[in-house]
């Protein structure tokens, strides 16, 4: 009974132990976290007023590419590497460069100043990742505090600028291995998470929130209308992948100098916006996302983002793909949803949710996202989306260094 004891209070000693530093991180990424927000904010607002700005998208590619390389930092160390850094199953956790931190954030700004189809998702799972990793090594920790130190560091980041901290923390737990949740690290993560979200509140910024309309009663018929849209959305899922994986394989085929790249993919990103008139998908495009949930949106507007998000991403622009996943799916699911007998507003709802799920490949994270997205009072129609949408979705999503653990269609590993 004695050693009993004595080992609960060391397992509580350590439990404490990690609580107090994911406080602690979850306050730095909170500050950082709300800075990059306004950041962002301010240079989107900027380049709305100054849209010639997009004309400087190729000499804004060149300068990204220029500061990763004068600070020696792989052009190819983004959000993949960070998540393999936090895999478990590596006995010491994968580097992440210190410098990463400053240069996502400025590599970041300047595509939204310049009007490149990005998102800031990846930026803060960068960011935070990076933050939590080097601290967790300056204290001279184990590589599994590492490990939580980062996924710690990611949580408070993402819900900083988001304003989704359950959301954010469950995401953080589940993204990394498809079928399995890293749960002693839920606890960490949630502090982290609510810690950064309570010091961005505190700090002036906005939680993004949307309000929806004409939400149906979970009946048979109109759940089996919500699992409709579910399953169109899961193929607009499939589309957006393979545009970004095989966008990016064919520009780095045939365009191997990754300047000449950028530089051209940001010419014709200029020329199609300028030429056509696009000026509303530049950038992340959220104006847009607020309108389809308003129950407004033009039919085609999914389709042109995943072109325009695609040739950035493949180009080489930073940022991330989250922003442009939940614009398609609004758009998508406010166009699709009058077909099938639901209102637009709650099918661009439920088109976020189920295209973000089929991305990203968490079922849990995409119910706590719509909880937190839309005060959603019912969350049965959302849970038939996620399960459709994960299941139809199959092997596909943006993180190539996302593993597989058990099948998405049997209680099998894979």
């Amino acid at each position: 009974m004695k050693a009993k004891l004595l080992a609960a209070g060391r397992y509580l000693l350590a439990a404490g132990k990690r609580l107090a530093l994911a406080c602690l991180l979850g306050v730095v990424c909170g500050v950082l976290g709300t800075g990059f927000h306004h950041l962002i904010d301010l240079a989107t607002h900027y380049r709305q007023g100054h849209p010639w700005l997009l004309l400087l998208l190729p000499a804004g590619g060149l300068a990204i590419l220029g500061l990763y390389k004068l600070c020696r930092v792989s052009y190819d160390a983004g959000t993949n590497l960070v998540l393999t850094s936090v895999d478990y199953r590596q006995a010491d956790p994968a580097p992440i460069p210190l410098a990463l931190a400053p240069l996502i954030v400025a590599g970041t700004t300047l595509s939204h100043l310049l009007g490149a189809s990005v998102g800031r998702e990846g930026a803060a799972l960068q960011l935070g990742g990076s933050i939590g990793h080097n601290a967790a090594k300056a204290l001279r920790l184990e590589a599994q505090d590492v490990r939580l130190c980062a996924m710690c560091g990611m949580a408070g980041c993402f819900a900083a600028m988001f304003g989704t901290p359950l959301a954010a923390a469950v995401f953080v737990v589940e993204v990394v291995r498809v079928g399995i949740m890293r749960y002693g690290a839920l606890l960490p993560c949630l502090a982290a998470s609510y810690a950064a979200h309570l010091t961005a509140h505190a700090l002036g910024a906005e939680p993004m929130a949307f309000a929806l309309t004409g939400q149906i009663a979970p009946t048979a018929g109109g759940l089996l209308r919500v699992a409709g849209l579910a399953a169109l959305c899961a193929v607009v899922s499939i589309l957006f992948c393979v545009a970004l994986e095989g966008g990016s394989h064919l520009a780095k085929h045939y365009l191997k100098n990754p300047y000449l790249r950028i530089a051209l993919g940001g010419a014709v990103m200029a020329a199609l916006v300028i030429g056509l008139g696009l000026y509303d998908y530049a950038g992340a495009g959220t104006p847009m996302i607020h309108q389809a949930a308003a129950g407004q949106a033009d039919p085609w507007a999914f389709a042109v983002k995943i072109a325009l998000t695609a040739l950035c991403v493949a180009a080489g622009y930073r940022g991330g793909e989250i922003v442009p996943t939940l614009f398609i799916g609004a758009t998508f699911g406010c166009a699709a949803a009058p077909l099938l007998g639901l209102d637009p507003s709650f099918g661009a709802g439920i088109g976020m949710i189920a295209l973000f799920c089929a991305v990203v490949n968490c079922p849990i994270a995409s119910l706590c996202l719509a909880a937190e997205l839309f005060a959603a009072p019912d969350l049965a129609p959302f849970a038939v989306a996620v399960a459709v949408a994960y299941v139809l979705s199959g092997p596909f999503g943006l993180y190539t260094s996302q593993s597989f653990h058990f099948s998405k269609v049997a209680d099998v590993e894979v």
